[in-house]
């Protein structure tokens, strides 16, 4: 009896960690089932590559249509889309509910002129990764 203890105790100390990485695996491989199966069109999604797009067409089982730039949508395959991108919403604290936008643009033509702000092309903020 004694001899059998050792190798079931180094049977389990390299079976439980092979074990709880399967299960993890297995809830993340569902998780991104789970994104890929709940998109519409709308949403704002970044792909495998590090491409940020809009979802325009999410009616196929397999495929994707996204526009990468206004204009141009392109066919990707579901699997390429890696997660969805929540948009920062920034509202000012004094615009009512129509979403009164030509005071907010002439404040930026004002600062766009006065050199205070950059009015190039809009770029989407970078990603911060949490450890899972």
């Amino acid at each position: 009896m004694e001899g059998l203890f050792l190798p079931l105790l180094l049977m389990l100390v390299v079976a439980i960690p092979l074990i709880m990485g399967t299960r993890k695996q297995k809830r993340m491989m569902a998780e991104q089932q789970e994104l890929q199966n709940s998109l519409a069109p709308g949403d704002r999604v970044m792909t495998t590559s590090g491409l940020y797009a809009t979802v325009v067409d999410a009616s196929d089982t397999s495929t994707i249509d996204l526009e990468i730039a206004e204009g141009v949508v392109t066919t990707w395959l579901r699997q390429a889309v890696r997660e969805r991108i929540n948009p920062a919403v920034d509202e000012e604290p004094g615009a009512d509910e129509e979403g009164d936008t030509t005071a907010s643009a002439d404040a930026t033509r004002s600062e766009a002129e006065d050199g205070t702000t950059s009015t190039g092309p809009q770029v989407a903020p970078p990603l911060e990764h949490g450890k899972k």
